[in-house]
């Protein structure tokens, strides 16, 4: 999946107006390396069953975690990156066709999701 490097960073947040220190203390936390291990929890049908199941794996996955590597999971900027990169793909799974702007875990996970829809 895809990640955001520090000039990137730079470059987005001096567009919006930050600058200063500020701006190199953000940058240094919002950038970080891609292509690291995700999931993705695919069903056909959600029941108030599973929307329950789903909310209890989440926050025990993450609360472990964060735990065993001593950080506050509830506080991290790929959660921000992640928000902006749903916005992009949110139309694009209403759009007809296969999706090939993204990187080839992102195209699979779209593309499976277009096809299990019809």
């Amino acid at each position: 999946m895809t990640g955001k490097t520090r000039e990137e960073v730079h470059s987005e947040l001096f567009s919006a107006g930050v600058t200063g220190d500020k701006l190199e203390s953000l940058s240094l936390h919002k950038s970080f390396k891609g292509n690291k291990p995700t999931n993705s929890i695919i069903f056909t049908r959600l029941t108030p069953y599973m929307l329950g199941a789903l909310v209890a794996m989440y926050e025990h996955k993450i609360f472990v975690q964060g735990v065993i590597w001593d950080i506050n999971s509830y506080d991290q900027w790929g959660v921000e990156l992640g928000k902006v990169l749903a916005k992009k793909i949110q139309p694009e799974l209403k759009a007809p066709g296969a999706v090939t702007t993204h990187d080839s875990s992102t195209n699979g996970l779209i593309n499976y999701i277009k096809e299990e829809r019809k």
